[in-house]
Protein backbone atom coordinates (compact mmCIF):
# COMPACT_ATOMS: atom_id res chain seq x y z
CA UNK A 1 0.00 0.00 0.00
CA UNK A 2 3.00 2.25 0.15
CA UNK A 3 2.45 3.65 -3.34
CA UNK A 4 -1.26 4.28 -2.93
CA UNK A 5 -3.00 7.60 -2.71
CA UNK A 6 -4.66 6.50 0.51
CA UNK A 7 -1.47 5.79 2.40
CA UNK A 8 0.29 8.93 1.23
CA UNK A 9 -2.62 11.34 1.30
CA UNK A 10 -3.45 11.38 5.04
CA UNK A 11 -5.09 14.29 6.77
CA UNK A 12 -3.85 15.16 10.21
CA UNK A 13 -5.94 18.13 11.27
CA UNK A 14 -4.65 18.16 14.83
CA UNK A 15 -1.26 19.04 13.40
CA UNK A 16 -2.65 20.94 10.41
CA UNK A 17 -0.45 19.00 8.00
CA UNK A 18 -0.54 16.85 4.90
CA UNK A 19 2.20 14.50 3.90
CA UNK A 20 4.08 16.67 1.48
CA UNK A 21 4.49 15.52 -2.07
CA UNK A 22 6.75 18.42 -2.97
CA UNK A 23 9.88 16.84 -1.53
CA UNK A 24 9.68 13.96 -4.02
CA UNK A 25 11.84 14.22 -7.10
CA UNK A 26 9.85 14.70 -10.28
CA UNK A 27 9.36 11.55 -12.32
CA UNK A 28 10.95 11.16 -15.77
CA UNK A 29 8.51 11.74 -18.68
CA UNK A 30 8.16 8.01 -19.38
CA UNK A 31 7.35 7.25 -15.74
CA UNK A 32 4.95 10.18 -15.67
CA UNK A 33 3.07 8.80 -18.69
CA UNK A 34 2.89 5.43 -17.01
CA UNK A 35 1.60 7.02 -13.82
CA UNK A 36 -0.97 8.99 -15.82
CA UNK A 37 -2.43 5.85 -17.36
CA UNK A 38 -2.42 4.00 -14.04
CA UNK A 39 -4.34 6.87 -12.46
CA UNK A 40 -6.94 7.33 -15.17
CA UNK A 41 -7.56 3.59 -15.40
CA UNK A 42 -7.61 3.43 -11.61
CA UNK A 43 -10.28 6.12 -11.38
CA UNK A 44 -12.30 4.39 -14.12
CA UNK A 45 -12.27 1.14 -12.14
CA UNK A 46 -13.09 3.00 -8.92
CA UNK A 47 -16.11 4.61 -10.60
CA UNK A 48 -17.19 1.23 -11.95
CA UNK A 49 -16.89 -0.59 -8.63
CA UNK A 50 -18.23 2.24 -6.47
CA UNK A 51 -21.61 2.49 -8.25
CA UNK A 52 -22.00 -1.20 -9.05
CA UNK A 53 -23.86 -2.30 -5.91
CA UNK A 54 -26.13 0.76 -6.07
CA UNK A 55 -27.15 -0.07 -9.66
CA UNK A 56 -27.70 -3.76 -8.92
CA UNK A 57 -30.04 -2.88 -6.05
CA UNK A 58 -32.17 -0.74 -8.37
CA UNK A 59 -32.14 -3.44 -11.07
CA UNK A 60 -33.27 -6.00 -8.47
CA UNK A 61 -35.86 -3.67 -6.91
CA UNK A 62 -38.85 -5.38 -8.54
CA UNK A 63 -37.58 -8.79 -7.42
CA UNK A 64 -36.81 -7.59 -3.88
CA UNK A 65 -40.37 -6.38 -3.45
CA UNK A 66 -41.88 -9.51 -5.07
CA UNK A 67 -41.45 -11.32 -1.77
CA UNK A 68 -42.02 -15.05 -1.95
CA UNK A 69 -41.05 -16.99 1.14
CA UNK A 70 -39.49 -20.32 0.27
CA UNK A 71 -37.98 -23.14 2.28
CA UNK A 72 -34.29 -23.89 2.56
CA UNK A 73 -31.60 -21.40 1.70
CA UNK A 74 -33.33 -19.98 -1.36
CA UNK A 75 -33.40 -16.22 -1.25
CA UNK A 76 -36.71 -14.41 -1.28
CA UNK A 77 -35.44 -12.54 -4.33
CA UNK A 78 -36.95 -14.68 -7.05
CA UNK A 79 -38.64 -14.38 -10.39
CA UNK A 80 -42.30 -13.55 -9.83
CA UNK A 81 -44.93 -15.54 -11.59
CA UNK A 82 -46.72 -14.21 -14.62
CA UNK A 83 -49.87 -13.27 -12.74
CA UNK A 84 -50.43 -9.67 -11.66
CA UNK A 85 -50.03 -8.58 -8.07
CA UNK A 86 -52.98 -6.21 -8.20
CA UNK A 87 -55.72 -7.63 -10.38
CA UNK A 88 -58.13 -4.77 -9.65
CA UNK A 89 -55.85 -2.30 -11.47
CA UNK A 90 -54.79 -2.05 -15.10
CA UNK A 91 -51.22 -1.92 -13.76
CA UNK A 92 -49.35 -4.98 -12.50
CA UNK A 93 -48.37 -3.32 -9.24
CA UNK A 94 -46.29 -4.54 -6.34
CA UNK A 95 -47.91 -3.74 -2.98
CA UNK A 96 -45.03 -1.32 -2.37
CA UNK A 97 -43.52 0.95 -5.01
CA UNK A 98 -39.98 0.27 -6.18
CA UNK A 99 -39.37 3.82 -4.91
CA UNK A 100 -39.12 2.20 -1.47
CA UNK A 101 -35.94 0.45 -2.63
CA UNK A 102 -34.76 3.72 -4.16
CA UNK A 103 -35.18 5.52 -0.82
CA UNK A 104 -33.31 2.79 1.05
CA UNK A 105 -30.64 3.02 -1.66
CA UNK A 106 -30.28 6.81 -1.50
CA UNK A 107 -31.22 8.31 1.89
CA UNK A 108 -28.08 7.05 3.69
CA UNK A 109 -26.04 8.48 0.80
CA UNK A 110 -27.82 11.82 1.23
CA UNK A 111 -26.95 11.94 4.94
CA UNK A 112 -23.29 11.14 4.18
CA UNK A 113 -23.06 13.80 1.48
CA UNK A 114 -24.77 16.46 3.60
CA UNK A 115 -22.33 15.89 6.45
CA UNK A 116 -19.23 15.32 4.31
CA UNK A 117 -18.28 18.98 3.66
CA UNK A 118 -18.18 19.66 7.40
CA UNK A 119 -16.37 16.71 8.93
CA UNK A 120 -15.46 13.86 6.60
CA UNK A 121 -12.04 15.42 5.92
CA UNK A 122 -11.07 14.48 9.50
CA UNK A 123 -10.96 10.82 8.44
CA UNK A 124 -8.07 9.69 6.19
CA UNK A 125 -8.92 8.37 2.75
CA UNK A 126 -7.82 4.76 3.33
CA UNK A 127 -10.32 3.93 6.14
CA UNK A 128 -13.09 5.51 4.10
CA UNK A 129 -12.30 3.26 1.12
CA UNK A 130 -12.09 0.17 3.32
CA UNK A 131 -15.46 0.97 4.86
CA UNK A 132 -16.97 1.47 1.40
CA UNK A 133 -15.66 -1.89 0.16
CA UNK A 134 -16.83 -3.86 3.21
CA UNK A 135 -20.31 -2.29 3.06
CA UNK A 136 -20.66 -3.22 -0.63
CA UNK A 137 -19.72 -6.85 0.08
CA UNK A 138 -22.08 -6.92 3.07
CA UNK A 139 -24.98 -5.69 0.97
CA UNK A 140 -24.67 -8.53 -1.55
CA UNK A 141 -24.39 -11.17 1.18
CA UNK A 142 -27.26 -9.82 3.30
CA UNK A 143 -29.74 -9.59 0.43
CA UNK A 144 -28.72 -12.94 -1.05
CA UNK A 145 -29.52 -14.77 2.20
CA UNK A 146 -32.42 -12.58 3.33
CA UNK A 147 -35.88 -14.08 3.71
CA UNK A 148 -37.86 -10.87 4.29
CA UNK A 149 -38.24 -7.51 2.61
CA UNK A 150 -37.16 -5.45 5.69
CA UNK A 151 -33.89 -7.40 5.98
CA UNK A 152 -33.30 -6.99 2.24
CA UNK A 153 -33.85 -3.25 2.59
CA UNK A 154 -31.14 -3.23 5.29
CA UNK A 155 -28.84 -4.75 2.67
CA UNK A 156 -29.83 -1.99 0.27
CA UNK A 157 -28.91 0.55 2.97
CA UNK A 158 -25.42 -0.98 3.16
CA UNK A 159 -25.08 -0.57 -0.62
CA UNK A 160 -26.13 3.06 -0.24
CA UNK A 161 -23.54 3.72 2.45
CA UNK A 162 -20.89 2.13 0.25
CA UNK A 163 -21.66 4.13 -2.89
CA UNK A 164 -22.29 7.41 -1.06
CA UNK A 165 -19.13 7.27 1.00
CA UNK A 166 -17.14 6.14 -2.01
CA UNK A 167 -18.45 8.86 -4.32
CA UNK A 168 -17.77 11.71 -1.93
CA UNK A 169 -14.32 10.28 -1.18
CA UNK A 170 -13.17 9.67 -4.75
CA UNK A 171 -14.57 12.92 -6.15
CA UNK A 172 -12.71 14.82 -3.42
CA UNK A 173 -9.59 12.81 -4.27
CA UNK A 174 -9.73 13.99 -7.90
CA UNK A 175 -8.67 17.44 -6.64
CA UNK A 176 -5.15 16.03 -6.14
CA UNK A 177 -4.83 14.58 -9.64
CA UNK A 178 -4.98 16.07 -13.16
CA UNK A 179 -8.52 17.03 -14.11
CA UNK A 180 -8.59 14.31 -16.79
CA UNK A 181 -9.37 11.76 -14.09
CA UNK A 182 -12.83 13.32 -13.65
CA UNK A 183 -13.98 12.20 -17.09
CA UNK A 184 -12.55 8.72 -16.47
CA UNK A 185 -14.28 8.50 -13.09
CA UNK A 186 -17.57 9.58 -14.68
CA UNK A 187 -17.17 7.05 -17.47
CA UNK A 188 -16.53 4.34 -14.88
CA UNK A 189 -19.70 5.22 -12.99
CA UNK A 190 -21.58 4.99 -16.28
CA UNK A 191 -19.95 1.65 -16.93
CA UNK A 192 -21.15 0.50 -13.50
CA UNK A 193 -24.69 1.29 -14.55
CA UNK A 194 -24.42 -0.64 -17.79
CA UNK A 195 -22.45 -3.60 -16.42
CA UNK A 196 -24.51 -3.79 -13.22
CA UNK A 197 -27.88 -3.74 -14.98
CA UNK A 198 -26.70 -5.97 -17.84
CA UNK A 199 -25.07 -8.55 -15.56
CA UNK A 200 -28.16 -8.84 -13.37
CA UNK A 201 -30.41 -9.06 -16.42
CA UNK A 202 -28.17 -11.50 -18.25
CA UNK A 203 -27.46 -13.86 -15.36
CA UNK A 204 -31.09 -14.07 -14.27
CA UNK A 205 -32.29 -14.46 -17.88
CA UNK A 206 -29.75 -17.29 -18.29
CA UNK A 207 -31.37 -19.14 -15.40
CA UNK A 208 -29.10 -18.26 -12.47
CA UNK A 209 -31.11 -17.59 -9.33
CA UNK A 210 -31.08 -14.01 -8.02
CA UNK A 211 -29.37 -15.30 -4.86
CA UNK A 212 -26.45 -16.79 -6.77
CA UNK A 213 -26.38 -13.78 -9.10
CA UNK A 214 -25.79 -11.46 -6.13
CA UNK A 215 -23.15 -13.74 -4.60
CA UNK A 216 -21.30 -13.88 -7.92
CA UNK A 217 -20.77 -10.11 -7.67
CA UNK A 218 -18.63 -10.25 -4.51
CA UNK A 219 -15.49 -9.77 -6.60
CA UNK A 220 -16.45 -6.16 -7.32
CA UNK A 221 -15.65 -4.79 -3.81
CA UNK A 222 -12.34 -6.68 -3.92
CA UNK A 223 -11.50 -5.00 -7.24
CA UNK A 224 -12.32 -1.59 -5.75
CA UNK A 225 -9.89 -2.07 -2.86
CA UNK A 226 -7.18 -3.46 -5.14
CA UNK A 227 -7.49 -0.52 -7.54
CA UNK A 228 -7.23 2.07 -4.80
CA UNK A 229 -4.40 0.53 -2.80
CA UNK A 230 -2.30 -0.97 -5.59
CA UNK A 231 -3.08 0.87 -8.85
CA UNK A 232 -3.30 4.58 -8.03
CA UNK A 233 0.00 6.41 -7.71
CA UNK A 234 0.74 9.19 -5.26
CA UNK A 235 -0.51 12.61 -6.43
CA UNK A 236 1.93 14.98 -8.10
CA UNK A 237 1.75 18.77 -8.49
CA UNK A 238 -0.79 19.44 -11.22
CA UNK A 239 0.20 21.01 -14.50
CA UNK A 240 -2.74 20.49 -16.84
CA UNK A 241 -1.47 22.69 -19.68
CA UNK A 242 -2.61 22.49 -23.27
CA UNK A 243 -6.20 22.70 -24.41
CA UNK A 244 -7.67 22.25 -20.94
CA UNK A 245 -5.65 25.11 -19.51
CA UNK A 246 -6.72 27.35 -22.41
CA UNK A 247 -10.37 26.50 -21.81
CA UNK A 248 -9.97 27.19 -18.11
CA UNK A 249 -8.37 30.56 -18.81
CA UNK A 250 -11.29 31.51 -21.06
CA UNK A 251 -13.86 30.76 -18.35
CA UNK A 252 -15.09 33.27 -15.81
CA UNK A 253 -14.15 32.25 -12.26
CA UNK A 254 -16.97 30.44 -10.48
CA UNK A 255 -16.44 32.41 -7.28
CA UNK A 256 -17.02 36.13 -7.74
CA UNK A 257 -14.10 38.23 -6.67
CA UNK A 258 -11.53 35.62 -7.67
CA UNK A 259 -8.66 37.06 -9.60
CA UNK A 260 -8.11 34.83 -12.65
CA UNK A 261 -4.57 36.18 -13.01
CA UNK A 262 -3.59 35.28 -9.47
CA UNK A 263 -1.39 32.21 -9.12
CA UNK A 264 -3.29 29.22 -7.86
CA UNK A 265 -2.34 27.34 -4.75
CA UNK A 266 -2.03 23.60 -4.86
CA UNK A 267 -5.01 21.68 -3.51
CA UNK A 268 -5.04 21.49 0.24
CA UNK A 269 -7.40 20.01 2.76
CA UNK A 270 -10.83 21.66 2.71
CA UNK A 271 -10.51 21.97 6.50
CA UNK A 272 -8.29 25.00 5.83
CA UNK A 273 -11.27 26.97 4.49
CA UNK A 274 -13.22 29.26 6.79
CA UNK A 275 -17.01 29.01 7.06
CA UNK A 276 -17.28 32.26 5.11
CA UNK A 277 -15.12 30.85 2.29
CA UNK A 278 -17.18 27.64 2.21
CA UNK A 279 -20.41 29.63 2.03
CA UNK A 280 -18.99 31.78 -0.79
CA UNK A 281 -17.96 28.67 -2.72
CA UNK A 282 -21.37 27.07 -2.14
CA UNK A 283 -23.21 30.12 -3.48
CA UNK A 284 -21.06 30.09 -6.59
CA UNK A 285 -21.90 26.43 -7.19
CA UNK A 286 -25.67 26.98 -7.37
CA UNK A 287 -25.54 27.54 -11.12
CA UNK A 288 -24.53 23.87 -11.48
CA UNK A 289 -26.09 22.30 -8.40
CA UNK A 290 -29.71 23.28 -9.15
CA UNK A 291 -29.87 21.90 -12.73
CA UNK A 292 -28.29 18.62 -11.60
CA UNK A 293 -30.88 18.28 -8.81
CA UNK A 294 -33.65 18.81 -11.36
CA UNK A 295 -32.17 16.33 -13.86
CA UNK A 296 -31.91 13.59 -11.25
CA UNK A 297 -35.33 14.31 -9.79
CA UNK A 298 -36.94 13.87 -13.21
CA UNK A 299 -35.01 10.78 -14.29
CA UNK A 300 -35.37 8.87 -11.03
CA UNK A 301 -39.04 9.79 -10.82
CA UNK A 302 -39.27 8.02 -14.17
CA UNK A 303 -37.04 5.11 -13.16
CA UNK A 304 -38.52 4.23 -9.79
CA UNK A 305 -41.93 5.84 -10.03
CA UNK A 306 -42.98 5.00 -13.61
CA UNK A 307 -40.89 2.05 -14.82
CA UNK A 308 -43.03 -0.43 -12.90
CA UNK A 309 -46.19 1.16 -14.34
CA UNK A 310 -44.91 1.11 -17.94
CA UNK A 311 -46.21 -2.43 -18.34
CA UNK A 312 -47.05 -3.80 -21.81
CA UNK A 313 -49.09 -6.98 -21.96
CA UNK A 314 -48.72 -7.43 -25.76
CA UNK A 315 -45.10 -8.62 -25.56
CA UNK A 316 -43.23 -11.84 -24.79
CA UNK A 317 -41.47 -10.21 -21.83
CA UNK A 318 -43.07 -10.61 -18.41
CA UNK A 319 -43.29 -7.67 -16.00
CA UNK A 320 -40.03 -8.38 -14.17
CA UNK A 321 -38.16 -8.79 -17.46
CA UNK A 322 -39.57 -5.52 -18.82
CA UNK A 323 -38.40 -3.72 -15.67
CA UNK A 324 -34.89 -5.14 -16.01
CA UNK A 325 -34.71 -4.13 -19.69
CA UNK A 326 -35.76 -0.59 -18.79
CA UNK A 327 -32.97 -0.39 -16.22
CA UNK A 328 -30.39 -1.82 -18.63
CA UNK A 329 -31.28 0.58 -21.46
CA UNK A 330 -31.24 3.57 -19.12
CA UNK A 331 -27.80 2.58 -17.86
CA UNK A 332 -26.54 2.09 -21.43
CA UNK A 333 -27.48 5.70 -22.19
CA UNK A 334 -25.80 6.91 -19.01
CA UNK A 335 -22.59 5.06 -19.83
CA UNK A 336 -22.44 6.45 -23.38
CA UNK A 337 -22.92 10.06 -22.31
CA UNK A 338 -20.67 9.89 -19.25
CA UNK A 339 -17.92 8.70 -21.56
CA UNK A 340 -18.46 11.53 -24.06
CA UNK A 341 -16.55 14.35 -22.38
CA UNK A 342 -13.57 14.07 -24.72
CA UNK A 343 -15.93 14.53 -27.68
CA UNK A 344 -17.94 17.55 -26.53
CA UNK A 345 -18.56 19.73 -23.50
CA UNK A 346 -21.88 21.22 -22.38
CA UNK A 347 -21.66 24.29 -20.19
CA UNK A 348 -25.35 25.22 -20.05
CA UNK A 349 -26.64 22.22 -18.11
CA UNK A 350 -30.01 23.90 -17.57
CA UNK A 351 -30.88 22.74 -21.10
CA UNK A 352 -30.43 19.11 -20.05
CA UNK A 353 -32.64 19.68 -16.99
CA UNK A 354 -35.50 21.05 -19.10
CA UNK A 355 -35.28 18.18 -21.61
CA UNK A 356 -35.34 15.63 -18.79
CA UNK A 357 -38.42 17.26 -17.29
CA UNK A 358 -40.13 16.99 -20.67
CA UNK A 359 -39.37 13.23 -20.66
CA UNK A 360 -40.99 12.94 -17.24
CA UNK A 361 -44.17 14.74 -18.32
CA UNK A 362 -44.43 12.72 -21.54
CA UNK A 363 -44.08 9.31 -19.85
CA UNK A 364 -46.40 10.34 -17.01
CA UNK A 365 -49.05 11.22 -19.60
CA UNK A 366 -48.58 7.81 -21.22
CA UNK A 367 -48.99 6.03 -17.88
CA UNK A 368 -52.22 7.96 -17.33
CA UNK A 369 -53.63 7.80 -20.90
CA UNK A 370 -51.86 4.73 -22.33
CA UNK A 371 -51.31 6.11 -25.84
CA UNK A 372 -47.95 4.54 -26.83
CA UNK A 373 -48.61 1.43 -28.95
CA UNK A 374 -45.31 -0.42 -28.46
CA UNK A 375 -42.77 -1.10 -25.73
CA UNK A 376 -40.00 -0.39 -28.25
CA UNK A 377 -40.92 3.30 -28.31
CA UNK A 378 -40.54 3.35 -24.54
CA UNK A 379 -37.16 1.62 -24.94
CA UNK A 380 -35.97 4.51 -27.14
CA UNK A 381 -37.24 7.17 -24.73
CA UNK A 382 -35.53 5.49 -21.79
CA UNK A 383 -32.24 5.26 -23.70
CA UNK A 384 -32.53 9.01 -24.44
CA UNK A 385 -33.32 9.67 -20.79
CA UNK A 386 -30.08 7.96 -19.80
CA UNK A 387 -28.10 10.00 -22.32
CA UNK A 388 -29.40 13.24 -20.79
CA UNK A 389 -28.72 12.15 -17.22
CA UNK A 390 -25.17 10.99 -17.91
CA UNK A 391 -24.33 14.17 -19.83
CA UNK A 392 -25.60 16.33 -16.98
CA UNK A 393 -23.44 14.47 -14.44
CA UNK A 394 -20.12 14.49 -16.27
CA UNK A 395 -20.43 18.05 -17.58
CA UNK A 396 -21.43 19.43 -14.18
CA UNK A 397 -18.33 18.08 -12.45
CA UNK A 398 -16.11 19.01 -15.38
CA UNK A 399 -17.40 22.60 -15.27
CA UNK A 400 -16.95 22.83 -11.51
CA UNK A 401 -13.37 21.55 -11.78
CA UNK A 402 -12.58 24.11 -14.49
CA UNK A 403 -14.16 27.09 -12.76
CA UNK A 404 -13.01 26.50 -9.19
CA UNK A 405 -9.58 27.48 -7.91
CA UNK A 406 -7.27 24.71 -6.72
CA UNK A 407 -7.63 25.69 -3.07
CA UNK A 408 -11.44 25.36 -3.27
CA UNK A 409 -11.70 22.35 -5.56
CA UNK A 410 -11.80 19.54 -2.98
CA UNK A 411 -14.62 21.26 -1.07
CA UNK A 412 -16.45 22.18 -4.29
CA UNK A 413 -16.40 18.62 -5.64
CA UNK A 414 -17.55 17.23 -2.29
CA UNK A 415 -20.40 19.75 -2.10
CA UNK A 416 -21.59 19.38 -5.70
CA UNK A 417 -22.01 15.63 -5.37
CA UNK A 418 -24.94 16.33 -3.02
CA UNK A 419 -26.97 17.41 -6.08
CA UNK A 420 -27.76 14.06 -7.65
CA UNK A 421 -28.50 12.45 -4.29
CA UNK A 422 -30.86 15.23 -3.24
CA UNK A 423 -32.73 15.04 -6.54
CA UNK A 424 -33.03 11.25 -6.29
CA UNK A 425 -34.29 11.45 -2.69
CA UNK A 426 -36.96 13.98 -3.59
CA UNK A 427 -38.08 11.82 -6.52
CA UNK A 428 -38.41 8.75 -4.29
CA UNK A 429 -40.52 10.62 -1.76
CA UNK A 430 -42.76 11.91 -4.54
CA UNK A 431 -43.03 8.58 -6.38
CA UNK A 432 -44.38 6.64 -3.38
CA UNK A 433 -47.78 8.41 -3.17
CA UNK A 434 -48.04 8.51 -6.96
CA UNK A 435 -47.60 4.74 -7.09
CA UNK A 436 -50.46 4.24 -4.62
CA UNK A 437 -52.68 6.65 -6.55
CA UNK A 438 -52.13 5.07 -9.95
CA UNK A 439 -52.30 1.50 -8.72
CA UNK A 440 -55.82 2.11 -7.42
CA UNK A 441 -57.05 3.30 -10.80
CA UNK A 442 -59.45 0.79 -12.42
Amino acid sequence: MGGSAGSLRRLSDSEGELISQESEEPRPPQDRRGAHWKNVVGFWILGLCNNFSYVVMLSAAHDILSHQKESGNQSHVSDPGPGPHNKSSRFDCNPVSTAAVLLADILPTLVIKLLAPFGLHLLPYSPRVLCSGFCAAGSFILIAFSRSVPVSLCGVVLASISSGLGEVTFLALTAFYPRAVISWWSSGTGGAGLLGALSYLGLTQAGLSPQHTLLSMLGIPVLLLASYFFLLTSPEPQDPGGEEEAERAARQPLISGEDPEAPERKPDSSSGLSLHEKWTVFKGLQYYILPLILVYFAEYFINQGLFELLFFRNTSLNHAQQYRWYQMLYQAGVFASRSSLRCFHIRFTWTLALLQCFNLVFLLLHVWLNFLPSIYLVFLIILYEGLLGGAAYVNTFHNVALETSDEHREFAMTTTCISDTLGISLSGLTALPLHDLLCHLP
